[in-house]
Formats: structure tokens, C-alpha cells, sequence
């Protein structure tokens, strides 16, 4: 009897020990980290990232009245009874912390989702108190303002009746208590508060202004495709000219074939064309990419995830409100929006986002279409022209917007005015990115495009005629 009481004795202690090496195993292997940086996996609430911080921390201290267990402890004074009941809590929860965190594991597979709404056609929504993504890449880095090619230009008003576009900068992820191992995507954002429903957001007029008596009313469009031949670099010629990756992040081209960071007048002038009527313009743009899939993420400016090819781009030029127009110099070059407008305010911010049927609804956020809806990029370039230059210091001041009314400002010209529209089909939920300068954390705001005038005078001038006899070609 005697050594069957041993016997027993052994085997439990045996089933104490391993049953705290299985509980250290499991608190000392934190959970799969996701590979991507996906923005719709920031569903955590902060009560519930300091939960699970605690668990994969393996609970080492015991919170009052045992509030680290989620399932409930002993009543106050009872300390839970044997080790091996308080190990196997342990592992439980620890488990749990790790099937909580490592859902977003694999390239292609859905981050957890919120409650769908009713209608099951609504849009996932992301509580707008969680800001921090929950898979990482990199160290914490603060957003500060930088001075960079594409900095500098007096505020320029819009036409009246353009949506406020003040550059508000996503809150970046705090810090205090996070798991460091943890803390791969941190620095790169966008996050979930930088996502709308663009049900949500309410409709106006906002991109057109009204136009009078003497204004141009006919439209151009310059059919130049969506880059099917894989035109892309990171280079822009107009505001780092000879600067390889000038940019830090992807531009997608149409039109002419040679652009590049060293593109020339002369050099455009000899390139071929994407455009029909021998349209050799070009025009480009920051790729937008697709956040759940693991490719490029090893980009030193954190431009991680598949690029995304518009669905459509359409380059339409206008009139202007109250005058006719005039032809724009061969070689013009013209840019709009602000490519660190998170870090330097929103002078000269032009960010415009929307869904296809939704387009009386504007925001300088990244929306979140119903199915069946594509997200919408409306860049609109200025079109008052000094009469003079071809481009300026700050590549802003030699062709400004027009001001109120939509009248341009004294001492300048309406010349067509370039609107780019390129639409998106991207995957469900928030898990899809502009690409940007890494300080901008990558924000919505910061949408922006380049164009370079390189039509045929032949060209231009038919494109003027169309535009004031209210012609649409």
C-alpha cells in the first residue's frame, strides 16, 4: 500500500511539473505575428490590448480581486488552492491570448470583423477609439514635420464651394504597455480612424462650382488606359529632378512611357504615348495597395502590400466658372494636393475621396464602400495660370487655384482644368493604403498627382475649342 501511496505521490508531482513547463511554454511563445500590416486587425479595444497584453506576459502578478482571470476567480480571501489548478489557468488563458492575436496570421485570411449590420450589405465598422494596428513591423516613430521637394507654396483658396480639406493627422499608437516584441507595424499606419462608411458622410456639392453666363462649360477626356504595361517608379522629375526614389513611394504613370526622375522636355517630346491623339502628357499618382497580402515587406519606406492597378482612370479636362479658356504652354508642369500634408497642415491638402454612386459624398478619409461600390480618387489640378512660366520654385505659385465663385485671381488666366478620376476595387473592411512618405503614416490626406503638358499644340487647341463651345469630346 505503502508504495502504491508513492507511486501516486510521484506521478502527481510529475503532473505539477509538467504542467508548469506546459504553462511557461505557453506564456514564453508570444502569438504568430501577421507577416502584413493590415489596418482592419486594429479591433482590439485599449481594455482588451492590455488584457491580452497580460496574458501573453503570463500573468506574473495577480491583479485585485483576481481580475486577470476573464472566466472569474475564488471569493476574496481564497487564494485558489493547489499550483497546478493556478498553472492550468494559466495555459488556458494563455491560450486564448494567442488564438486572439495570431487571427490575422495568414496573408489572406480575414481579420476578425465587427457586427455586421441588418441589411448584411454594411460595411464593416472599426470602433473609432482603437487607433493602433494590431500587427507590426517596426519601432514607434513620431510624425514631425520634415522639409522635403514637394513642402513650401502660399495657401491657395479653392473655388467656392470645395470641401475643407484640413490635414488632420491620425493619432499615432501609444506606446505605454505594449508588447515590444509585438510592435512590428506600429510606425506605419494608416490606422482605423483614418476609414469612414461613406454613408456616413453627407452629401453636398462640394467639387463643382456654379458656373454663369460666361463660363466654359464642355469637357475633354484623354484616354491613356491604367498603366496595363506596368509604368512604375518611385522618382518624380518635376519636384526631385535626377533624384532616383525621390518620391519613397510608388507612382503609377499613364501617358507618356519615358518618365522617369531625369525626364526632360526634350526627352517626353520623343517618348511614346499610352494616350490617344498622340497625347504624350503625362500623368501619375501614389499607388494605392492592398494591405493584407505579404509582398514588399522589406520596403525601407514602408510602402508594405500588394499595388492595386485602377479599375478606371478617367482625365478629364474642364472650363472654368465664369470665363473661357485659353491653351495651356507646352511643357507646363503642374501638381496638386500635398504629399506631407499629415506633417505639414492642409494649405495646400486637395484630398478627395468617395465611392462610385456616392459621389456627392466627399472626404479626406479613406471610405469604406457598400459591396458593389468601388472607392473613388478625384484629384482636381489648378488651372489659373500666370501666362508666363512653365513652373516655379515651389511648383505651386505660376498656376493657382481659382478663388471664390470660381473666378481666377488677378493677373492670371483659366487654362483647362485637369480633374483625374481613378477608381479601386480593394479588399472588405480597412485593409487597404495610400502609399506615402514613411513620417505621413500613410494618411488619407495626403492624396496627391503630378502632371506635365507634352500635348501637340494641333491638340491643345482642340481641346480649348471643345471646352468653350460646351462640347464634350
Amino acid at each position: 500500500m505503502s508504495s502504491s501511496r508513492r507511486m501516486a505521490a510521484a506521478v502527481s508531482a510529475l503532473a505539477v511539473v509538467a504542467g508548469g513547463l506546459v504553462s511557461a511554454a505557453v506564456i514564453s511563445v508570444g502569438p504568430a505575428l501577421a507577416d502584413h500590416c493590415d489596418p482592419a486587425e486594429a479591433t482590439a479595444s485599449p481594455s482588451q490590448s492590455q488584457q491580452q497584453q497580460q496574458q501573453r506576459r503570463g500573468q506574473e502578478t495577480q491583479a485585485p480581486d483576481g481580475q486577470d482571470d476573464p472566466a472569474g476567480q475564488a471569493p476574496d480571501g481564497q487564494d485558489g488552492g493547489d499550483q497546478q489548478q493556478r498553472d492550468e489557468q494559466q495555459q488556458d488563458t494563455g491560450q486564448q491570448g494567442t488564438e486572439q492575436q495570431g487571427s490575422g496570421g495568414g496573408a489572406l485570411e480575414p481579420a476578425p470583423q465587427p457586427e455586421q449590420q441588418p441589411d448584411d450589405q454594411a460595411l464593416e465598422q472599426a470602433p473609432a477609439e482603437s487607433a493602433q494596428p494590431l500587427s507590426r513591423r517596426r519601432s514607434t516613430r513620431t510624425p514631425t514635420p520634415t522639409v522635403g521637394p514637394t513642402d513650401s507654396g502660399q495657401p491657395t483658396g479653392g473655388p467656392s464651394g470645395q470641401p475643407s480639406r484640413t490635414a488632420t493627422s491620425s493619432p499615432s499608437p501609444t506606446g505605454s504597455g505594449e508588447d515590444e516584441d509585438h510592435n512590428e507595424c506600429a510606425d506605419l499606419g494608416p490606422f482605423v480612424t483614418d476609414f469612414i462608411d461613406i454613408r456616413q458622410v453627407p452629401p453636398s456639392n462640394q467639387l463643382d462650382s456654379r458656373r454663369g453666363g460666361n463660363g466654359s462649360r464642355g469637357t475633354f477626356v484623354s484616354a491613356c488606359g491604367t498603366n496595363r504595361n506596368g509604368h512604375n517608379n518611385p522618382d518624380n522629375f518635376i519636384v526631385a529632378p535626377g533624384v532616383s526614389n525621390g518620391a519613397h513611394h510608388l507612382h503609377d504613370y499613364v501617358g507618356n512611357l519615358s518618365t522617369d526622375a531625369f525626364s526632360t522636355d526634350e526627352s517626353l517630346a520623343a517618348a511614346g504615348t499610352t494616350c490617344r491623339l498622340g497625347d504624350r502628357s503625362t500623368y501619375f499618382w501614389p499607388v494605392i495597395r492592398d494591405r493584407k497580402v505579404d509582398v514588399n515587406t522589406e520596403d525601407p519606406d514602408g510602402n508594405v502590400g500588394r499595388v492595386l492597378r485602377p479599375r478606371s482612370v478617367t482625365l478629364q479636362f474642364r472650363g472654368n466658372a465664369t470665363s473661357r479658356v485659353t491653351a495651356m504652354p507646352r511643357f507646363l508642369r503642374i501638381i496638386t494636393g500635398d504629399a506631407k500634408a499629415a506633417t505639414n497642415g492642409g494649405a495646400n491638402a486637395r484630398a478627395a475621396w468617395t465611392c462610385t454612386g456616392f459621389t456627392n459624398r466627399i472626404t479626406t478619409k479613406y471610405p469604406l464602400c457598400p459591396r458593389g461600390s468601388q472607392v473613388t480618387r478625384i484629384l482636381d489640378f489648378p488651372s489659373c495660370w500666370d501666362g508666363q512660366n512653365t513652373d516655379s520654385a515651389n511648383h505651386r505659385t505660376h498656376i493657382v487655384f481659382p478663388g471664390e465663385g470660381g473666378a481666377c485671381p488677378q493677373g492670371t488666366r483659366a487654362v483647362p482644368q485637369l480633374r483625374m478620376t481613378l477608381t479601386y476595387t480593394v479588399p472588405q473592411g480597412p485593409s487597404y493604403a495610400l502609399d506615402a512618405f514613411p513620417e505621413q503614416l500613410h494618411n488619407p490626406v495626403t492624396d496627391h498627382a503630378d502632371f506635365a503638358n507634352v500635348m501637340p499644340d494641333r491638340l491643345m487647341s482642340f481641346v480649348v475649342n471643345c471646352i468653350n463651345r460646351g462640347r464634350r469630346c
